[in-house]
């Protein structure tokens, strides 16, 4: 009975800081002002507003055209990517497939910052061509088409995930017998392989058209030099477009960016446990043997080495280089403006200090709360069939669904809101919130999963000796799960390291992080600076990569 009412409080708990911010911005979504003025009335105009407006409707369009090219490109070479890493004899594959998760845990404003000083106007690679040829560059990285390619190659690591994973459960009885037929390497995964893993092929085509209505870093930099918005873009423009913040209208853009996610992110989970329902496939389990690829297997290593250099090399070279340069152009030469001086920068600026000891502080220590609290709460739905458990599987949804640009201005209002939390909104309290929020789904996932790993029969035992559910949870559970439980925390701490679109609306004097500085000295034309610190983030991120690898944690748990 006592668990009964910890478990009921918890799931209470939960449901309160799920359901208070989804419910504070319908309420703000029809008020003519912001919800804390005295002038604010009810009304359904401003939805007419938003919807009326040219930019919404353009900023909707881009960013269906922008989410349909991502899963066009992601998810063909993401799938093929997992067929040569998990199906073929591929050389060097053991120490490809740790890099192939590096753009999943790179900030999207890093990345950005890279394409920008690589291959934009003034970058070296077309500097560079420009001296070689004699001509301006062939691409333009402002353009949609060049958005959509480098969003698309980001993600396909998403879905190399999901079929991956799937590769590895199916037989290769079918593949073999189709080898023997005289089938190709190519005849075998289109007509074979990738059919059998196609519900983890959809289900990761959902998630990659569900990203694309959640982007705001890449399309923010490579999208604004030509006014070029997405729906989350247009979202944060929205402080200076009528030259003061409208919660209001910016309230009915956050309610249509759910509408059009919750539905995505629920149609996913329903995928995913069908595709796990069915993933056996019948006929005898058979040790995988690589498929051979003769001398087209050095042709595939070249392709998965071009994609690893387009989205992980190419950014990161560019941003280095820059950091140590005082200027470059089509009339510069290297050796004449190599400095040091974006780095004493770094040093020099308090504010720029204070957001790298801010990153680590929220990636180590917010990183760890944040696990505790996802303990809890996964430690009051294990193993539980309780309704209010079942209620709870479906309240972790709407965090998912809410992508974070989203989820900081939501904990914005709620910290201006109430007054006990009010002088708490430009500090480390309200950004560690909003985290927690937005990564409430992941983090719950990965608890549950650790947790999931403990035999049934240890914890019946320990029940039958007499120990209570607090009891069990702290001398079997936990420790037995430890293991799962660090994996956790570093994960987080890659997770909180990059983070950036979180804390845009949150960022006051005091609590400035890295992700939302390098927003900042890009808005203020500082990219030298920028630079160096994206250098720094992607230093403490491959540290953090480093230190779970060493510890064997799964990059793609």
């Amino acid at each position: 009975m006592r668990s009964d009412f910890w478990r009921n409080n918890v799931v209470l708990l939960t449901a309160l800081f799920i359901l208070a911010p989804v419910g504070l911005i319908l309420w703000q979504s029809f008020l003519t002002d912001a919800f804390f003025s005295a002038r604010a009335r009810t009304t359904a105009d401003t939805y007419g507003f938003v919807l009326g407006d040219p930019g919404f409707r353009d900023a909707l369009l881009n960013t269906v055209i922008l989410s349909a090219g991502m899963v066009s490109i992601a998810v063909p070479l993401g799938s093929l990517l997992a067929f040569l890493m998990v199906r073929t004899d591929m050389p060097g594959r053991k120490w490809i497939e740790p890099a192939i998760f590096l753009p999943l845990f790179m900030s999207p404003m890093v990345l950005a910052f890279g394409y920008i000083v690589s291959i934009g106007p003034s970058g070296f690679w077309s500097v560079w061509w420009q001296q070689l040829f004699g001509g301006a560059p062939f691409w333009n990285v402002y353009s949609m088409p060049m958005l959509v390619l480098v969003v698309a190659l980001t993600h396909v690591p998403h879905v190399y995930i999901y079929v991956s994973t799937a590769l590895r459960t199916v037989p290769s009885d079918l593949e073999e017998a189709a080898r023997v037929a005289g089938g190709s390497p190519l005849t075998v995964a289109m007509r074979v392989t990738l059919p059998l893993v196609w519900p983890s092929i959809a289900v990761s085509a959902v998630l990659v058209a569900f990203l694309g209505f959640e982007l705001f870093g890449l399309p923010y930099v490579l999208g604004d030099q030509d006014g070029r918005l997405v729906l989350a873009t247009y979202l944060y423009k929205f402080n200076t477009l009528l030259g003061r913040p409208a919660y209001q209208l910016m309230a009915v853009v956050v309610i249509f960016i759910m509408l059009v996610t919750l539905p995505l992110v629920m149609l996913q989970r329903r995928m995913l446990r069908s595709a796990q329902r069915y993933s056996t496939i019948g006929g005898k389990a058979a040790r995988a043997h690589p498929i051979p690829l003769g001398p087209w297997k050095w042709v595939a290593l070249a392709g998965v080495l071009i994609w690893l250099y387009a989205v992980v090399l190419l950014p990161l070279s560019g941003v280095a280089l820059r950091s140590f340069v005082t200027t470059w152009g089509p009339l510069v030469a290297i050796r004449d403006v190599l400095t040091l001086d974006n780095y004493h920068k770094l040093a020099d600026l308090p504010l720029i200090r204070r957001s790298i000891v801010n990153t680590l502080i929220l990636a180590f220590a917010g990183g760890f709360a944040s696990l505790c609290v996802y303990a809890v709460i996964g430690l009051a739905s294990h193993r539980s069939k309780a309704k209010s458990t079942k209620a709870l599987d479906f309240l972790v949804l709407l965090p998912r669904a809410m992508p974070g640009i989203v989820a900081g201005l939501v904990v914005f209002w709620i910290f201006l809101f109430v007054p006990v939390l009010k002088p708490w909104v430009a500090s480390l309290v309200a950004m560690w919130v909003a985290y927690t929020l937005v990564w409430l789904p992941f983090g719950l996932r990965l608890v549950s999963n650790s947790f999931g790993q403990v035999g049934r029969e240890l914890e019946e035992a320990a029940h039958v000796a007499g120990a209570g559910q607090a009891r069990v949870a702290r001398d079997v559970i936990l420790p037995l799960a430890r293991h799962g439980l660090l994996a956790a925390w570093l994960l987080a701490f890659l997770l909180y390291a990059r983070e950036y679109s979180t804390g845009i609306f949150l960022m006051g004097q005091g609590n400035e992080v890295m992700g939302t500085m390098l927003v900042s000295l890009w808005n203020g034309g500082n990219i030298d600076v920028a630079s160096s610190l994206a250098v720094v983030n992607t230093l403490v991120i491959a540290g953090g990569i480093a230190l779970a690898l060493r510890f064997g944690v799964r990059l793609d748990a």
